[in-house]
């Protein structure tokens, strides 16, 4: 399982304060109009997707490691979607925005789908994999699932009720085990309702979690997943919080599908929610980091699938718990370092291209 957080086409201004007043100063960054607390939900979020591809291979053997995996990608994911959905507000089609949609989606879809198709090449051992790029390949699924979402928010903009509606596509999709490949249409409709209720949020929900009593019971809420997790690691298949499979591909009845729908949507909303509120609303350390997620993003898979093709989980000692524990570290760390500014500015030209040249100048009034 591969996921990402891309770059937002624009920041929201930051949410009032409960009393009405600006949000203190002090969440926000100077001379960049940018809201602290999004900068660290995606730090934060992108930590936890290199953390958990670190684990995958550590998985096997291990009912604790499978069940913190189980957690986080419980929730990890459906909370990048929500705050995509959250900026996408503003997406009406206008030439723009396209634009940006353009160079900001679908340049680096194509230039990293060729480059980790070639990668693994090596590092799958397999010399013949073709370049496609209607089959997305790692980590690029969810770049071509965002493209997908935005170009239709003026979609769901319309429609009188745009989350039911959603999740009743995300049910269906689960009957439907011949969608194909295609862009990875199955796993853009599975986690399409997280995306629209990301749409539906107004600046005032996101107030609503910084509340004392909110952020405290996320503490709770966060523990009683992680022992559910502990107790379903034998009795549940994870595969589940993915949305990359139709029911019939579990071996089960199709109507689990449209139940599993329900019930995962349920569970990621409320651990996603828990997540935001445990977020931090000031500036801190990582938060300029936040800026540079998806460069962390797409580039951390090129070590992930080196460290798996010299066969590094094949150590005893990192299946120990000092092993685990410095995978964890190693693992955040690199994607801390993936999104520093050195390494924007050596890859800012493939991952966010201007392309001036590509795009005609507006026409005067």
């Amino acid at each position: 399982m591969s996921e990402t957080l891309p770059r937002d086409p624009a920041q929201a201004p930051p949410p009032p304060a409960a009393s009405g007043r600006p949000t203190d100063r002090a969440d926000r960054q100077p001379g960049k109009g940018r809201d602290a607390f999004f900068d660290n939900a995606k730090y934060l979020a992108i930590v936890l997707v290199a953390v958990g591809h670190a684990w995958e291979p550590l998985r096997a053997g291990s009912r604790t490691v499978t069940a913190l995996y189980m957690l986080v990608y419980a929730f990890h994911m459906p909370a990048f979607i929500i705050v995509s959905g959250y900026f996408s507000r503003s997406f009406d089609g206008a030439p723009g925005r396209l634009r940006r949609l353009l160079t900001g989606i679908v340049v680096p879809y194509v230039v990293f789908e060729v480059a980790y198709t070639l990668f693994t090449r090596w590092t799958d051992g397999v010399p013949d994999r073709p370049i496609t790029l209607l089959d997305p390949h790692y980590l690029t699924w969810f770049l071509a699932a965002l493209f997908i979402w935005r170009l239709t928010t003026p979609l769901w903009k319309l429609v009188r009720w745009p989350l039911p509606v959603a999740v009743g596509v995300a049910m269906l999709a689960t009957l439907s085990p011949g969608i194909g490949k295609d862009l990875d249409l199955q796993r853009a409709l599975q986690f399409l309702p997280y995306f629209v209720l990301g749409l539906l949020l107004k600046p005032e929900h996101f107030q609503l979690l910084r509340r004392r009593a909110v952020r405290m019971l996320a503490v709770p809420v966060f523990c009683c997943a992680a022992l559910t997790a502990y107790w379903a690691v034998p009795r549940m298949d994870y595969a589940w919080f993915f949305h990359r499979s139709a029911a019939e591909e579990f071996g089960v009845p199709s109507w689990y599908g449209p139940v599993m729908t329900l019930a995962v949507f349920g569970c990621s909303t409320v651990l996603a929610a828990c997540f935001l509120a445990l977020v931090p609303r000031r500036r801190m350390w990582f938060t300029a980091l936040g800026a540079g997620t998806l460069y962390g993003y797409l580039l951390h898979g090129f070590f992930i699938q080196a460290a798996s093709h010299w066969n590094w989980a094949d150590h005893a000692w990192f299946h120990r718990p000092l092993g685990a524990l410095t995978v964890t570290l190693v693992a955040a760390a690199g994607v801390t370092l993936l999104c520093s500014p050195p390494v924007r500015a050596v890859f800012r030209g493939v991952v966010e291209p201007r392309m001036e040249w590509a795009f005609r100048r507006p026409e005067r009034a």
